[in-house]
């Protein structure tokens, strides 16, 4: 039976997903991840029950493929990989040149490489995929999708900097991410509940980044990253919105260099910087430490605010939806942010959030408030069978 491979490449971080092609379109199989930051790197895979944990020998160089070589031994063993139709890409930036997924050939790899001034993150570790499958696998198809592609529906004046115009001609403004996650939450919603899903909703995507977008009939209307994935709310290392003056006063005052600057705003602040103590919510949730309370008072505050700006936005506010790692599994940050949004008739259920039900608000709220697993790489294999035609060949 066909195959279908999903890689979405994050910072630190490429996640796998291995699906088989049925009538109704691409069924995972299998799921796995490989993290960057451990030493030495392992490959770990779930399907099921099952639990597969296999060390790597190559080092994440440049050249990804021999990591990429190993990966697919390892998978060998137990998938069927003989009958690869196609892998598929998560592309952090499309910028203005991609609305929707694309086969990958040289221009539009050479197009996706000149956007990576604008995702200097994540965009590199895209392409170094990209080539090592390339590489390994010379002659099969792929496809990238993409993360701002989803937010481009968001009208003009939403996109826009209070800057000159012939920046914005250039290309300076709002793009948004976590499209991907975004357009999963949107399907998700409407089979759970319809008639939330049909009016005006803000979806809280809050991982290791973190953004949230305001969703109009399951189409996106304004979002809290802009230009950068450094902009909106806080995040485990990067600041979120922050007054421009400060980055005037860093670079002359305190007489930083631009790389300097760089890497305090996406590695040293947000979470970490705040509470001085760790990026992840779980140590600080866990700690008693006034900086890690602060870290997580300063994280709610902001989402909250965030959900306010959007339903002003929208026009109003049906429901809210959590998801991403910290926004499915830690009900301390969801209460610190529905606490602070009752002015919105949004009344959390405290027993239904401490068990991570569906829904976490009380029933007869105003205001709904879900929690929904996110899947971006069943929205890269389901973009990636559409490109290809919808077949398995």
């Amino acid at each position: 039976m066909k195959t279908l491979l999903a890689f979405n490449a994050g910072s630190s971080t490429v996640k796998i997903g291995l699906f088989t092609l049925r009538a109704g379109g691409p069924a995972r199989i299998a799921r796995g991840v490989i993290d960057f930051r451990h030493d030495p790197l392992t490959l770990r895979v779930s399907e099921g029950k099952q639990r597969i944990e296999a060390p790597l020998d190559a080092r994440p160089d440049a050249d990804l493929s021999g990591i990429l070589s190993e990966t697919f031994a390892v998978l060998g063993r137990h998938f069927d990989l003989d009958e690869i139709a196609a892998v598929g890409h998560r592309v952090v930036h499309g910028g203005d040149r991609f609305a929707g997924p694309v086969r990958l050939d040289r221009e539009s790899i050479a197009a996706i490489e000149a956007l990576t001034a604008l995702a200097p993150l994540h965009q590199p570790q895209g392409l170094r995929l990209i080539r090592a499958v390339g590489s390994v696998l010379p002659g099969l198809p792929q496809i990238a999708s993409f993360d701002t592609a989803f937010h481009r529906t968001n009208d003009a004046l939403v996109r826009r900097f209070a800057i000159p115009r012939d920046l914005y001609d250039r290309g300076i403004k709002r793009y948004g991410f976590h499209g991907l996650s975004y357009k999963y939450i949107a399907g998700e919603l409407a089979r759970l509940a319809p008639e939330r899903a049909g009016g005006r909703v803000v979806v809280a995507h809050l991982g290791s980044g973190a953004s949230l977008c305001g969703l109009h009939k399951g189409i996106s209307r304004d979002t809290s990253m802009g230009f950068s994935t450094l902009d909106g709310i806080p995040m485990a290392t990067r600041c979120g919105a922050l007054d421009p003056g400060v980055l005037l006063h860093l670079l002359g005052e305190e007489k930083l260099a631009l790389h300097e600057v760089e890497d305090l705003l996406y590695h040293k602040s947000g979470l970490l910087g705040v509470s001085g103590i760790s990026a992840d919510s779980r140590d600080l949730l866990a700690s008693d430490a006034p900086g890690a309370k602060e870290a997580i008072g300063l994280f709610t505050l902001r989402i909250a605010g965030e959900v306010a700006r959007l339903a002003a936005t929208l026009g109003g506010l049906d429901a809210v939806v959590f998801t991403a790692g910290v926004g499915e599994n830690q009900p301390a940050v969801r209460a610190g942010v529905c606490d602070r949004l009752g002015w919105l008739g949004l009344d959390l259920d405290p027993a239904a959030n401490a068990a991570n039900a569906t829904l976490v608000s009380k029933p007869e709220g105003r205001t709904a408030a879900f929690v929904i697993p996110t899947d971006e790489e069943q929205v890269i294999a389901d973009e990636t069978l559409s490109i290809l035609g919808g077949t398995t060949v």
